[in-house]
C-alpha cells in the first residue's frame, strides 16, 4: 500500500471510531470514502448498529455487500454524521469535492449531517482552492448555454469524459470542470454559478465542514 493510500486508510479508521449505536451515517462516494465505508463494515460485524445513507450508487453498493443497512430520507431525515473525502482543503476548512462525479448527492447528505467529517491524505491540505479543476454538475440540455457563459466568464469549461463519451452522473446529469484558480471570492463565485439556468450543483463546499481527519505519514492530524 503507497503512502497515500496508508494515509487515507489512518484517516478513515480513525473518522468511524466517532460513531455510536443507534447513528444515522451519510456514506461518502470516491476512495477516500471507500476505507471508511470498509472500515464500518468491519464495525458493524463486531455489532455496532447503525444506518447508513450512501451517496452514490457505488457506495450503495459497496455497503450493501458489506451488510451495513441502509436507509434513505423517507424514513430519516436527519443525519448524525457524515464521513466523507475531498480534492481539496483550505486553511478555513472549505472544500472542492466532486472528483468522483457525486457532488450533488454529496451537498444533499452534507446539508442534513449534523456532524461533517472530512477524511483525507496529505496532499489534499491547499492554501488556496483551485488547483483542482471545480466540477459543476449541470443539465445536458443547457450544456451549450452554460459552456458559453462560463467561457466568457473565463472559467474554462470543460466536458468530464469518461474514456470517449461524456460522464454521466447518478442523475442523469453532465460534469464540467473549470479552472477556479484566479476566483478570490468563493461565495460569490458559488452564488453566481448556482443562478445560471442548468446548472445544478458546485462541487465548492464552503460551511459544511465540522471536522477534517488527515493522515500525514503514519500520523493522524484532526483540523476542527
Amino acid at each position: 500500500m503507497n503512502n497515500s493510500k496508508i494515509e487515507k486508510k489512518l484517516a478513515a479508521e480513525k473518522a468511524v471510531t466517532f460513531l455510536k449505536d443507534g447513528m444515522v451515517v451519510g456514506l461518502g462516494t470516491g476512495n477516500t470514502a471507500e476505507f471508511a465505508i470498509n472500515a464500518i463494515g468491519e464495525r458493524v460485524k463486531q455489532g455496532l448498529q447503525i444506518q447508513g445513507i450512501p451517496t452514490s450508487e457505488s457506495s450503495h453498493k459497496l455497503a450493501e455487500s458489506l451488510g451495513i443497512p441502509l436507509t434513505d430520507f423517507s424514513n430519516n431525515i436527519a443525519i448524525d454524521i457524515t464521513i466523507d473525502g475531498a480534492d481539496e482543503f483550505d486553511p478555513y476548512l472549505r472544500l472542492i469535492k466532486g472528483g468522483g462525479g457525486a457532488l450533488l448527492r454529496e451537498k444533499i447528505v452534507a446539508s442534513a449531517t449534523s456532524k461533517n467529517i472530512v477524511i483525507v491524505d496529505a496532499s489534499k491540505k491547499v492554501e488556496r482552492l483551485g488547483k483542482f479543476l471545480l466540477p459543476v454538475e449541470i443539465i445536458p440540455f443547457a450544456k451549450d448555454l452554460i459552456m458559453d457563459n462560463l467561457a466568457e466568464n473565463g472559467l474554462s469549461p470543460k466536458v468530464r469524459m469518461n474514456n470517449k463519451t461524456p460522464f454521466i452522473t447518478d442523475e442523469k446529469n453532465l460534469i464540467l470542470d473549470l479552472n477556479i484558480y484566479n476566483q478570490r471570492n468563493l461565495e460569490y463565485l458559488e452564488k453566481r454559478l448556482k443562478s445560471i439556468p442548468g446548472i445544478v450543483e458546485t462541487g465548492l463546499f464552503l460551511s459544511t465542514t465540522s471536522m477534517v481527519i488527515m493522515g500525514e505519514g503514519k500520523e493522524v492530524k484532526i483540523f476542527d
